[in-house]
């Protein structure tokens, strides 16, 4: 297994396989590396970096929840990508990994060689909020990872219908760990008061100066035509705002599509194509 340590002092986990083009993949909010395994078959003449976020996956917890924000992680990126040597990539990020890669094209662009943004824009729909925070930090009531992959097919059956129960029984290995009491989360349920004490600090930075910042760089978007996060209306309004982006709708996926599927893979190779 392969750490790094910030210069916070935290030991944060990090996947680094295959050669070729760097690609970093930066997970959901909740997720980890393991949130790329779908993908990870079909890209394996890329080299394919991934990170658990700090409190995510096997990197350490911060003592100090407030830390579980966006620009400590989009340096805990920029530090990953000096401990691998690498002065620019090409990143996807799925949810609150676009959110980071927006972020990035701020503060550090010449990083960047391109962007796919998986189901997230500069306008997360009030829908999508309330979604996350009905769930985040709470413990699953599941007790094992068939009763999960259950549960989870139940409740996403309207955003990704047809999704075999197999997958679902995937998806909760990846979000939850077996012990001997039942399932557990893969990451500090502290994310969750972080999350409500930043909300009530203030008000959300505009995040289209932060997609505007992307002019320059090659972006795509994908896009799942059930998201409850990002809005037709926001993808609409990112074109006129990015000339240059392209963006995907995948049919029968919410948020966030697996990447696995036709539409997402030839996305990602048209945006690194661009690069």
């Amino acid at each position: 297994m392969a750490f790094f340590t910030t210069s916070d002092d935290r030991d944060l986990y990090f996947k680094d396989t295959g050669s070729g083009t760097p690609l970093l993949c930066l997970a959901g909010l909740t997720r980890n590396t393991k949130d790329f395994s779908f993908l990870a078959p079909y890209v394996t003449d890329l080299r394919l970096i991934a990170m658990d976020y700090r409190g995510r996956g096997q990197s350490d917890y911060d003592p100090d929840f407030m830390n579980y924000n966006v620009p400590r992680e989009s340096q805990d990126v920029i530090e990953l990508l000096d401990h691998l040597g690498l002065d620019r990539v090409a990143v996807l990020g799925t949810s609150r990994g676009g959110l980071i890669a927006m972020a990035l094209a701020i503060s550090h662009p010449e990083r960047l060689r391109a962007v796919v943004l998986n189901d997230v824009g500069p306008v997360i729909e009030p829908t999508g909020i309330a979604k996350i925070m009905g769930y985040i930090g709470k413990q699953p009531v599941s007790k094992t990872y068939d009763h999960a992959a259950q549960a989870l097919q139940h409740v996403m059956e309207p955003q990704f219908p047809g999704i075999s129960l197999d997958r679902w029984r995937q998806v909760a290995e990846f979000q939850y760990e077996q012990t001997a009491d039942g399932l557990a989360l893969r990451y500090d349920p502290a994310l969750r008061t972080a999350l409500m004490d930043q909300a009530a600090a203030g008000e959300t930075p505009d995040l289209w100066a932060f997609f505007e910042a992307l002019r320059d760089i090659p972006t795509g978007v994908i896009r799942g035509a059930n998201s409850d996060i990002l809005g037709t209306e926001t993808l609409i309004e990112m074109h006129k705002r990015h000339p240059g982006l392209i963006s995907v709708e995948v049919p029968d996926r919410g948020h966030v599509p697996f990447l696995d599927e036709p539409q997402s893979l030839n996305l990602i190779r048209k945006v690194l194509d661009a690069a």
